[in-house]
């Protein structure tokens, strides 16, 4: 391997990052603005959201979701391009939602930061929030440390979301009415604390760590086969993608919050690898 290539910069905080039609599709926090690169082109708005987007997903029928941070809410994007109410999560998540996976059948698993870590400085547990195809919500799994990016198997049995606070990535099973069960540790991570998350093809998973500047390949129990630096910038989330799903790109920032904004050092980076990307996102 060798080191990344910025592919994007400019940008305040980008997150979520999706492999979506050909292109790279993620959103930039603090511009509230979803972005859709492709190859070798240029940058192009697809979305705005006034209260801060992230996590991204699509309906079996095409339109994009997204989760809009603040208000604790995931939009729904018309055809037209309007964009629309699709759930109110405001009295199931703890604070700020996040990152989000949508299956093949348009449920949607969206985490949240549990509490507001900005004045509460001790950690509580945070709610995985499901988000049927019509909008209807529940609670998917209970007591997470922080549950952040996540992702499902090729076959649709298995989501595996990362507990940053918890330093592992954890395993549910799904059953054919969306139901998990059979939590269990995928793979404690030791010193590295998971954000975004993305699934190779070997079944192993890149893991984006903000803390330690790093991205690592991860396999179930916990062995780290491959380490990428990002430098002085943190790695907040990544993605397979390119036509032959073996580009990995990743989100980078120094850090989040309303100064982010300013600092404007956010970037896309990409490397290539061996394994190409499989399942969801």
């Amino acid at each position: 391997m060798t080191t990344p290539k910025v592919v994007a910069e400019g940008l305040s905080f980008p997150e979520g990052p999706r492999w979506h039609e050909g292109a790279l599709v993620f959103s930039d926090f603090y511009r509230h603005t979803v972005f859709r690169l492709p190859p070798g082109g240029d940058l192009e708005a697809v979305a705005t959201v006034e209260n801060q987007p992230s996590g991204l997903g699509w309906l079996p029928d095409g339109r994009m979701l997204i989760v809009s941070m603040i208000d604790r809410r995931v939009l729904r994007q018309e055809a037209d391009g309007r964009l629309v109410e699709h759930a109110n999560l405001f009295d199931l998540a703890g604070f700020h939602c996040n990152d989000m996976v949508v299956d093949r059948m348009g449920r949607a698993y969206v985490g949240n930061f549990g509490h507001n870590h900005y004045v509460e400085p001790t950690p509580k547990p945070a709610d995985l929030i499901r988000v049927d195809p019509d909008g209807t919500t529940s609670i998917a799994a209970r007591g997470l440390a922080f549950p952040n990016g996540a992702v499902i198997t090729p076959d649709g049995g298995t989501l595996i979301i990362g507990e940053t606070r918890a330093n592992c990535l954890t395993a549910f099973d799904i059953d054919g009415d969306g139901r998990l069960s059979n939590r269990r540790v995928w793979a404690d991570l030791g010193k590295n604390f998971p954000d975004g998350i993305c699934l190779d093809a070997e079944g192993a998973i890149w893991v984006a760590d903000p803390r330690n500047n790093e991205t690592i390949r991860v396999k179930e129990g916990g062995e780290v086969e491959a380490r990428i630096s990002t430098g002085r910038n943190g790695s907040f989330a990544c993605m397979l993608g390119g036509d032959d799903r073996k580009t990995l790109f990743i989100c980078t920032s120094s850090g989040s919050g309303p100064k982010a904004a300013e600092r404007r050092d956010g970037r896309i980076e990409a490397i290539r690898v061996a394994v190409p990307g499989a399942g969801l996102p």
